[in-house]
């Protein structure tokens, strides 16, 4: 059988509303309604906005559809995975004849009976069991895990990749701003037998940046004078270089904070900034001399007196 593209048929995203739903189907009803249009193929178009309009205006039938997947194409041959075929659940669909008048296993196509009602289902038997939350999945569902490795930073902005499955099946998927690892993305209808993908993340080491939580930590050098005497100085962040105000007096091992400039959420993770002073090298006799200068002028410091 063929499969059906309901949202196609009614001109509407996959994410319209129910307002966007009805609309386009009152639009294509007026439209080609028989009683009105006598042109070759009207009936036809009016019976397949129907049947979209009776899956995709109902919730719990649309949320049943929708669990099929994103990637079928109008048209396409559709196999329902075994034990689709049989062992329907009457279950959470309600009976009486679908909206518009016409019958399941009737005038709906076999691809709505088989997956709603008809094919040994009965009115709205459907192809569905009761998931447990509220909705519906493929009766035999599975769901089925897998791991992703994204770089930090599309973890930052979001991004879009692309994942190979067994037997080669290819999937893209929108990794959203500030996922953190370990978190899981699910894909309705996408793991076994129509069950749920879900995909735990993992994100790459950086070589600058190391993350706990939303919190995105790196170290920054800077100059023995930067630290005695304060400065501002430019750090990396993952949205660019900022400027980062070094405290007079700073030492080694001093960390600062950069509000909100962590992995993006509700509330962003910060950036924390670990000061590390470097020393410059004396390479001649006059650094030497200069260094000897400090010793004596600073005389009285004892770097290790805490120890």
């Amino acid at each position: 059988m063929e499969y059906k593209d309901y949202y196609k048929i009614l001109g509407v995203s996959r994410d319209a509303s129910a307002e966007d739903i009805k609309r386009a189907y009152r639009k294509l009803a007026r439209q080609y309604h028989p009683d009105k249009n006598k042109a070759k193929g009207a009936e036809d178009r009016f019976k397949e906005a129907n049947e979209a309009n009776e899956v995709l205006s109902d919730p719990k039938k649309r949320q049943a559809y929708d669990q099929l997947g994103p990637n079928w194409k109008a048209g396409q041959n559709f196999t329902p995975p075994p034990g689709w075929e049989t062992h329907f659940s009457r279950g959470g669909f309600g009976g009486g004849s679908p909206r518009g008048g016409f019958r399941a296993g009737g005038d709906f196509s076999d691809f709505f009976s088989t997956l709603f009602g008809g094919a040994g289902g009965g009115p709205f038997g459907g192809a569905f069991e009761d998931a447990g939350d509220g909705g519906f999945a493929p009766r035999g569902a599975q769901d089925q895990r897998a791991a992703i490795t994204i770089d930090l930073q599309d973890s930052f902005a979001g991004a879009q990749r692309n994942v190979t499955l067994g037997h080669g099946r290819t999937l893209t998927v929108r990794i959203p701003k500030g996922i953190a690892d370990g978190q899981t993305i699910r894909l309705a209808g996408q793991g076994l037998r129509g069950g749920d993908l879900l995909l735990e993340v993992h994100l790459a080491p950086h070589a600058a940046f190391r993350v706990e939580g939303r919190d995105v930590h790196v170290a920054l050098a800077i100059a023995p004078w930067e630290a005695a005497l304060g400065a501002r100085v430019p750090v990396k962040t993952l949205g660019g270089a900022v400027e980062l105000t070094v405290p007079e007096g700073s030492q080694s091992g001093r960390k600062l904070r950069l509000k909100g400039r962590g992995l993006p959420g509700s509330p962003a993770g910060d950036q924390i900034v670990t000061l590390e002073i470097a020393t410059p090298p004396a390479v001649d006799a006059a650094d030497r001399s200069f260094y000897g200068e400090m010793a004596r002028r600073f005389s009285g410091f004892e770097p290790r007196k805490k120890l």
